[in-house]
């Protein structure tokens, strides 16, 4: 399984597990790698689309996620 963006390396352990602030992390990385705003916002519907195991999948997917 490859990541979608790679380049983009989120924090996960050690934080706040609260899907808003797994949520914001993801954007906030993703936005200062230069992903468009577009782009964040479908991986926002995606995210949100299911659980939190599904949150947490996504962002495995979309991400570098430690």
């Amino acid at each position: 399984m490859s990541v979608k963006y790679p380049n983009v390396r989120v924090q996960l352990t050690g934080n706040d597990g609260n899907a808003f602030a797994v949520l914001g992390r993801c954007v906030a990385a993703a936005k200062r790698q230069g992903v468009s705003s577009e782009e964040c916002e479908t991986f926002v519907g995606e995210a949100t689309s299911g659980d939190y195991n599904h949150l947490l999948a996504t962002a495995m997917k979309w991400f570098n996620v430690s």
